[in-house]
């Protein structure tokens, strides 16, 4: 007997094939990048070389913990306790921005994000102030995207370039200290201008935190914080925080973002590749040499912000340029930080039929941080 598949099943897998590919685009592309260089720089002994296992340990431990610690819900029990701090929308939105654009120097952007959006979504739908989601969602992207510029672990790409240059703790910050207080300065104003003064209540919510889980999970952080500032070897770190949340917490360990981490193994793959492609590597440096802070805020806007590190890190050696360009880089585009696609996703979720003003109220935004932090940065290198 010849079994005929049925036509809804070719229908379902066509389905789950695009849902797939939806939830996983950057890493397919950075995949078939990878793949397509390889015809031109055949698998040897130097790929070895192409890899920061550092850096790809220690964003594994931070995202597992960070996994860990919202599975207790301890960022949304912090995070509602400042919120209720406040009574109106205007100080509402200035907390959840403050919050969010905090809070992603010490959970990355995209997990600021998941934690804080539905935080925002619960004050203005309780208080009846949905007109302003947004405004508050766009801010809070462009916070995430901006706040984890200070430290080193606070964006994927900032800790692939504090490790690649061997960035000293003092200098780090000192490049990125200018445009993280500027932009504290044009997100208040943003707040001021675009959110009203009116009262709001904001319900209250019993939260029970298990205190020593909790705890167990900050000392792993505290752990993982102390893997990128190279005080622990990273092997050890690693297998601490495996071992203990294999016992603790078996499914942060399942939860990681492992498309984020394969998609940093893809690119480490391409960039290298690239490197040794001499025409493309000639074109490349000579643009970096030019002006590289132009070079890679514009890369970002292409190829997102955490490519653009990977590549052109392999063509400079100011990094302090590189640094700031594909932190302010992150704004622009949609795709120019990945963790964007996670609001709109979010969004439209909530309004299905809001795709085109989300676009358009997200570029005048965006652009307009992009544009001043550029000028800033022009003008203070």
């Amino acid at each position: 007997m010849i079994y005929r598949r049925h036509p809804t099943e070719d229908s379902f897998s066509i389905r789950t094939a695009a849902a797939f590919l939806r939830r996983n685009a950057v890493t397919v592309i950075a995949a078939l990048a990878a793949a397509v260089t390889v015809f031109f720089v055949p698998v040897d002994a130097e790929y070895a070389g192409y890899f920061d296992w550092k850096t790809l340990s220690c964003l594994f431990c931070v995202l597992a913990v960070v996994g860990a610690l919202k599975d207790v819900r301890f960022f949304y029990w912090l995070a509602h306790r400042v919120v209720r701090s406040f009574g109106t929308m205007r100080l509402c939105a200035l907390a959840l921005v403050y919050i969010t654009f905090l809070g992603s120097m010490l959970i990355a952007n995209d997990m600021a994000l998941l934690t804080f959006l539905p935080l925002g979504y619960l004050v203005l739908t309780e208080t009846g102030e949905e007109r302003y989601m947004a405004p508050l969602f766009i801010l809070q992207t462009i916070a995430a995207n901006l706040g984890g510029m200070l430290t080193p672990f606070g964006n994927p790409q900032n800790l692939y370039l504090y490790s690649k240059f061997q960035i000293p703790d003092g200098e780090f910050l000192s490049i990125m200290a200018p445009s993280f207080c500027f932009s504290i300065v044009l997100f208040t104003v943003c707040c001021l201008v675009f959110f009203r003064g009116e009262p709001l209540t904001v319900p209250a919510e019993r939260i029970d935190v298990p205190r020593g889980r909790t705890a167990l999970y900050l000392a792993l952080f505290a752990l993982s914080i102390v893997m990128v500032f190279r005080i622990v070897p990273y092997p050890v770190g690693l297998a601490v925080v495996v071992l203990v949340l294999l016992f603790a917490d078996r499914e942060a360990i399942k939860k990681v973002d492992y498309s984020l981490l394969l998609t940093f193994f893809f690119f480490f793959i391409f960039s290298g590749n690239m490197a040794r492609i001499e025409p493309v590597r000639a074109w490349i440096a000579g643009l970096m040499e030019k002006d590289p802070l132009l070079v890679s805020t514009l890369s970002c806007q292409c190829i997102s912000n955490v490519p653009t590190a990977i590549l052109l890190s392999r063509f400079t050696a100011r990094y302090r340029e590189l640094l700031i360009g594909v932190n302010i880089g992150g704004t622009g585009t949609l795709i120019a930080s990945l963790a964007s696609l996670i609001t709109f996703r979010e969004y439209l979720h909530h309004r299905r039929d809001g795709a085109g003003k989300y676009l358009l109220l997200y570029s005048a935004f965006s652009f307009s941080f992009l544009l001043l932090l550029y000028l800033f940065n022009v003008l203070t290198l």
